[in-house]
């Protein structure tokens, strides 16, 4: 068993948890206000955009672009933008969107994966197993700007335009609440897997005049595009750690109070025992000497 000073020592390790947890809890609190009011106003333009370009995709044929490329039967080298944290502490997040990663990328193998990585939890994972990380970048704690994720989507767009990879998929955690967080995995390109979102929808389909050109508009609406759903995807993802690592912690902090309460009940009733030990031995040696 262990002794009292022993047990006073485990206390006060908990206290000091409790108080840094609880610490880490009202960060991510005053975090998750600021990244959930990004994504209200973020989300509608994305989908909106998302919507525009699948009606423009399943009309633009005859339209000369690199984002436009065919690509015929299933893609065999694929580029990846992998979302996740830089530091741990928040509960699965991390580890639901590399397990989501880690299932796209088995049947394509280290050699015919490329991948641009928001958050060094991502990087590290693959780097070790051998996947070429092209591009590492920290995640943005104080919030993302559109030139930030217009720097991220560059590097993609690239490897896409240069016929280094057949298809750009990103993978991140959709925020649904501070509870709630869901890895997606969304194929951005080749744009003619949006063609079936546009073709799904009832109704006549929206038949578009270009003007000044076809090119020279989608030429700026294209790259527009991707920026927009890497944009949308990152805030996403920020507001899911956020949320993720407040849970975490309130439950590590709840956690500790009960460590406490445990540990301090073992104290009391280790000083009762030694009390009621020295006790005995004092009557014992009265009774000895009579």
């Amino acid at each position: 068993m262990a002794t009292p000073r022993q047990i006073r020592a485990r206390i006060r390790t908990a206290k000091n948890i409790q108080q840094i947890t609880k610490a880490m809890k009202m960060v991510a609190a005053a975090r998750l206000r600021r990244a959930q009011e990004a994504v209200g106003a973020a989300r509608p333009y994305a989908e909106k955009m998302r919507e525009v370009m699948a009606s423009l995709s399943s009309g633009s044929d005859g339209v000369q672009h690199p984002l436009l490329r065919k690509i015929e039967g299933e893609p065999k080298k694929i580029g990846l933008i992998l979302i996740t944290a830089d530091r741990g502490l928040a509960g699965a997040y991390n580890s639901s969107v590399i397990k989501r990663a880690v299932e796209l990328v088995r049947p394509y193998g280290p050699e015919h994966v490329k991948i641009v990585s928001v958050g060094k939890k991502g990087a590290v994972f693959f780097k070790r197993r051998g996947f070429s990380v092209v591009s590492e970048n920290p995640v943005p704690q104080t919030g993302i700007s559109f030139l930030d994720a217009q720097t991220l989507s560059r590097t993609a767009r690239r490897l896409f335009e240069d016929g280094e990879i057949d298809a750009l998929y990103v993978i991140y955690t959709q925020f649904v609440s501070a509870m709630t967080q869901r890895p997606q995995t969304v194929q951005i390109l080749p744009l003619q897997a949006l063609e079936s979102a546009a073709d799904a929808k009832p109704g006549p389909k929206a038949d578009y005049i270009f003007e000044p050109n076809p090119e020279q508009i989608l030429s700026s609406l294209l790259p527009r595009y991707v920026d927009t759903q890497v944009f949308q995807s990152v805030i996403e993802s920020v507001a899911s750690e956020h949320g993720a690592r407040m849970t975490s912690m309130s439950a590590a902090t709840d956690n500790a109070g009960k460590m406490i309460s445990g540990l301090t009940l073992t104290l009391n009733r280790a000083r009762q025992a030694a009390i009621t030990k020295e006790i005995a031995e004092i009557v014992g040696g009265a009774e000895a000497l009579k």
